[in-house]
């Protein structure tokens, strides 16, 4: 027995943020990178400065080891946070789904109203242009998120400074 294709409506299925997703990795990954670097600093000044061959426990590097993974770990949420895996795209509504698996269901999109905050243009952090955008719809509270250029593509588009 055959499986029965269906057609689906033109503009609807899942669109995966690709782009968002590469920009906010490489973001993240800058951002690691930048307090291993400066970690580092701090434990070789530690290691040549005289008297700092005692305990790490003693001369803070143990707290400022914990400092360090704790701004590790915020930084890495809320960097990759606004951007989505993906939309899922249906007929009678949107579903966003979050970077840690939540998924939030959202009106059809010509009843959704987006506002674009920022446009980050394709270079070394993301392949293909990337845009910071407010999505919003009546009873919905605006959302931010750090999306492809087309992941939100049908939306109409509000002026901008426009919630209205």
């Amino acid at each position: 027995m055959r499986p029965v294709l269906r057609a689906r409506p033109r503009g609807t299925g899942e669109r995966e943020n690709q782009a968002g997703t590469q920009r906010a990795v490489r973001l993240t990954a800058v951002y690691l990178v930048a307090l291993a670097v400066l970690y580092g600093g701090f434990v070789l000044y530690d290691r040549t400065t005289p008297g700092g061959s005692v305990s790490p426990a003693s001369n803070g590097l143990l707290t400022f080891t914990l400092i360090f993974v704790a701004f590790a770990a915020v930084g890495t949420y809320f960097a990759l946070t606004p951007a989505p895996r993906a939309v899922e795209v249906a007929p009678d509504h949107v579903t966003v789904v979050g970077r840690w698996g939540r998924r939030r269901e959202l009106p059809p999109l010509e009843k959704l109203s987006l506002r674009v905050v920022r446009k980050y243009s394709a270079g070394w952090l993301s392949s293909s242009p990337v845009e910071l955008v407010e999505v919003w719809a009546e009873n919905v509270p605006v959302r931010s998120y750090l999306a492809d250029a087309r992941l939100f593509e049908g939306v109409p588009t509000s002026p901008k400074g426009s919630r209205s």
